[in-house]
């Protein structure tokens, strides 16, 4: 037996997660994606007020609790101004720069459904006509949305329905390579949404008893600080968001380990149940990295903010390129997920 699902078919689940747009805001037919998957394990499911899923799987102990977290919202954008020149203005939704969108394709959502596509570029795009086409600032007042459609005014955008407030999601661009990448806009958080898929259907199919009961939050508001603050059962001890480690200069993450984040920009982690994974990383030869990411916070560390009395702690694959054109490798996968499939099994902690 393996201590860790099937890889390809994580990397299936992401491909099908990451193309089912979801900015912050508008997650509901993610969340049924993932409702669906688990009803047909027979996984215990309910929704919360801000349109989360909670799976709940009871353990032996039922007086203490865990709970696990990933989130499906993604970055995106709303439909800030209709321009009279036939384009549409934008409102980012999420932390990223404009420059990690110019030239992405994107859908925008209408409120009667009808989705329409469009290309998000620089207003003097040509360099043909404009002098500035390299140099001018890439912000909200020079970057629009070119729709596909005709239309040269802001009354014919408004006649096909669009409006401000309309949502705007990228094409997340997914591809598998055969060497064991796969990059696409969106791995955060999806990839760590598509590993608790998987580590819940292994649960049921080994018919595995878990030592507490221990609730997966798949929370849809996390890019916007607030996703996973709530719904915090008060017997749950322990609580692990398993969100995207962060690469750059001076980090020890990388795309072929899972990273351990010690420290945010919310402050530490709790030290107890760091040393608590690394050991289990080291008894089950799982090559993992410890880790800060300096500006980065996550659903554990929204719900100590939100007074909740609990052990908190932050795991999940290395991602290159956060919030822009992402990547990672499938051993990165399975390293979080074996982690994970050990971390279910064990005792909690002192604390």
């Amino acid at each position: 037996m393996v201590a860790y699902p099937n890889v390809e078919t994580t990397k299936q689940l992401i491909k099908q997660l990451v193309s089912i747009p979801s900015p912050s805001g508008f997650t509901e037919k993610v969340i049924t994606f993932v409702e669906n998957y688990l009803q047909k394990l027979e996984i215990e499911t309910k929704r919360n007020r801000k349109g989360g899923l909670i799976a709940t799987i009871p353990g032996k102990n039922d007086n203490e609790h865990r709970m696990l977290t990933a989130h499906v919202d993604t970055l995106g954008a709303m439909v800030k101004e209709v321009k009279a020149n036939g384009r549409l203005r934008l409102d980012l939704i999420g932390g990223f720069r404009y420059n990690s969108i110019e030239g992405e394709y994107c859908e925008i959502h209408t409120a009667s459904g009808k989705v329409y596509t469009g290309t998000i570029l620089m207003h003097q795009t040509s360099v043909h006509v404009y002098k500035d086409a390299g140099t001018a600032e890439r912000n909200q007042d020079n970057m629009e949305v070119r729709i596909d459609a005709k239309v040269e005014n802001a009354e014919e955008i408004r006649a096909l329905g669009i409006e401000v407030g309309d949502f705007v999601s990228f094409d997340p661009r997914v591809e598998v390579t055969e060497n064991g990448f796969i990059k696409s806009r969106h791995l955060d958080d999806k990839a760590s949404v598509a590993i608790l898929m998987q580590l819940m259907k292994q649960i049921k199919e080994e018919n595995m008893t878990l030592p507490y009961t221990t609730h997966f939050l798949i929370s849809n508001n996390e890019e916007i600080g607030y996703g996973g603050n709530s719904n915090i059962t008060p017997e749950t001890v322990e609580y692990l968001a398993v969100d995207m480690g962060a690469m750059g200069d001076g980090q020890s993450t990388d795309e072929y380990t899972v990273s351990i984040c010690v420290k945010d920009a919310s402050g530490p982690y709790h030290y107890g149940l760091r040393k608590h994974l690394v050991e289990l990383a080291k008894e089950n030869n799982i090559g993992y990295k410890l880790d800060i990411y300096p500006y980065y916070g996550s659903d554990a560390s929204a719900a100590i903010r939100s007074g909740h009395d609990i052990v908190h702690g932050l795991i999940g694959p290395g991602i290159d390129s956060s919030h822009a054109f992402e990547r990672t490798h499938e051993t990165s996968l399975i390293a979080t997920e074996k982690l994970l499939y050990y971390y279910v099994q064990s005792d909690m902690v002192a604390y």
